[in-house]
């Protein structure tokens, strides 16, 4: 890649390295310059620029980020759009990150363009959290380098990073007691213990009190057996000090074994491991009935995400195992953030889809139901929304919505994940449209997708593409998509601006508030003339026609 000054008249096609904001231009670093940029930059007095050039031997950092994302992700993540060089893995279901430590290090010494940062191997994540992050240095990257990437990708016969999910667990709790042992302190151990399985999406199957006695602790054991548990707790009365104590010798009397005795974890370190009835048995530190992250969520994670938890796996536990300083279970950000700018959660993005215009440039008929290549034409828009990382779909419509809902409903899936809303008022305009979509929106949603149902050349990749600009952090609240420099359709709007959407009238969008708000503007240059393209007349949709795949 060539990177430097660069003379105005040979800068079509280069990536401007720097934003340029004066004289009524604003262009942000890493546009790719069209002739018509450099026409205006010109005009403007630029007579040179500082800007990045691709040789053959280079792939874009879009491409390249996503040709390594995809190819370090397994199961459980869920891939991002890649932009400016970077795409992010998002985990699709709660679990724990399974991270090979050593392939990461391995992928990020290859070379200093091609990075990979992740959760710590086996973090606890929940949906559409941010396991790991792919991001390319400079504007391109060596083809060589990304090469070299897949090949570390390929070395193995499993995935770099994946989410092992976590699995509904019954388990069996067997507590012992001494004289002078109060019910209370019971009740309590069985209260955390409840909330820990059930924050796994498991639950306590049963539970026996019995004597600090290992023909007790045996009884229990032989009782529980038969009630489908898939685990045995059993938290002794006094801790465990020896692998031939009460409670290991009460999981030997019942037929079991065990495996392993302390973990190099602090709190955690009396944890015992053992097997009971083909299953695990897990002799409990004193610590496991504090609700405090300690030795035996580490153990107890694992096991509800179906991964082994064998004398090696515990003896690595030491990196990390000093767990004494954390003051409570690490929680994930809330929610209610604003605009998503939680540093671990994907933004939840949602799509209102408009069809309840009345197609008067049509000269008659509604041109969402018109036959647009073998379906009707707002199917085109509902089926690149719901093959889209959208999170919610609202549909709005109005204009004979007895007819355009119907022809939604029959071409997509029963349980697609979208809704529809009726615009009344649908007469008075485009912006009543965009108030009753934004209106019906959920309580959570960070930011929307306003879609046009009459542009059916919009992709689901082109809306993911916008999801992966919108960064309110890095100042990329409002995402417009250009083609050649020229802006067009569907924008993405952050949360923040949906009061302000709800007061537009007339039949305009929202369209004067990215002038108000323009330091807050990302514009993300599309392929294709898909953004700029809509259906209004019957000219336009014919000349679509001829032109679509059929």
């Amino acid at each position: 890649m060539k990177f430097g000054a660069t003379p105005i008249d040979e800068a079509t096609g280069a990536i401007l390295a720097h934003s340029w904001r004066a004289k009524g231009i604003s262009f942000s670093k890493g546009r790719r310059l069209s002739g018509e940029d450099v026409s205006r930059l010109k005009a403007a007095g630029a007579d040179s620029i500082v800007a990045a050039r691709l040789e053959p031997d280079d792939i874009h950092e879009d491409q390249a980020a996503e040709t390594v994302a995809r190819a370090l992700a397994g199961k459980g993540i869920e891939v991002t759009a890649p932009f400016t060089g970077r795409c992010n893995h998002f985990a699709s279901e709660a679990g724990l990150a399974v991270v090979d430590h050593e392939r990461i290090d391995a992928l990020n010494e290859l070379d200093e363009s091609v990075t990979v940062a992740t959760l710590a191997p086996y973090a606890r994540v929940t949906p559409r959290q941010m396991v790991a992050t792919v991001k390319i240095i400079p504007y391109a990257a060596p083809r060589a380098a990304v090469q070299r990437a897949l090949d570390v990708a390929k070395s193995a016969n499993q995935p770099l990073i994946s989410v092992a999910p976590f699995k509904p667990m019954r388990a069996g709790l067997v507590q012992t007691t001494l004289p002078g042992t109060r019910d209370k302190v019971l009740d309590k151990a069985l209260s955390t213990t409840s909330k820990r399985l059930t924050s796994l999406g498991g639950s306590v199957a049963g539970e026996r009190r019995c004597a600090h006695d290992a023909t007790a602790i045996a009884a229990a054991l032989r009782e529980l057996k038969g009630e489908g548990c898939d685990l045995f707790l059993i938290a002794g009365a006094s801790a465990i000090v020896d692998r031939h104590d009460v409670v290991p010798a009460g999981i030997e009397q019942a037929g079991g074994k065990v495996t392993h005795f302390g973990m190099p974890v602090d709190p955690g370190n009396l944890l015992l491991t053992g097997e009971f009835d083909g299953k695990p048995v897990l002799g409990l530190p004193g610590c496991a009935k504090s609700p405090k992250y300690n030795g035996f969520d580490m153990v107890l994670e694992r096991l509800a995400a179906g991964l082994p938890v064998r004398r090696a796996e515990i003896v690595r536990m030491g990196a990390g195992g000093l767990l004494a300083e954390i003051p409570t279970r690490p929680q994930p950000r809330d929610d209610s953030d604003d605009e998503g700018e939680g540093l671990q959660h994907a933004p939840k993005v949602a799509v209102v889809l408009l069809a309840a215009g009345r197609s008067t440039r049509m000269g008659g008929p509604n041109k969402m139901l018109a036959e647009a290549n073998g379906q009707p034409l707002v199917v085109h828009a509902v089926k690149a929304a719901l093959a889209s990382q959208a999170v919610e779909i609202v549909v709005v419509v109005g204009h004979m919505a007895d007819q355009v809902r119907p022809a939604i409903e029959k071409a997509v899936p029963a349980n697609a994940r979208l809704r529809f809303v009726t615009n009344l008022d649908f007469a008075e305009g485009l912006s009543t449209s965009v108030r009753t979509g934004i209106a019906a929106l959920g309580s959570g949603i960070d930011a929307a997708i306003v879609q046009l149902g009459d542009m059916p050349g919009v992709t689901s990749g082109l809306l993911d593409r916008l999801m992966a600009a919108f960064s309110p952090v890095e100042g990329r609240a409002i995402c417009v998509p250009t083609v050649a420099g020229k802006r067009g359709n569907p924008v993405l709007w952050a949360r923040r601006f949906f009061a302000e959407i709800a007061k537009i009238a007339g039949d305009t969008g929202a369209k004067h508030l990215i002038g108000e708000h323009a330091d807050l503007v990302c514009e993300v240059e599309m392929t294709g003339e898909a953004a700029i393209t809509d259906i209004d007349t019957p000219e336009a949709l014919a000349a679509w026609r001829a032109k679509a795949p059929a």
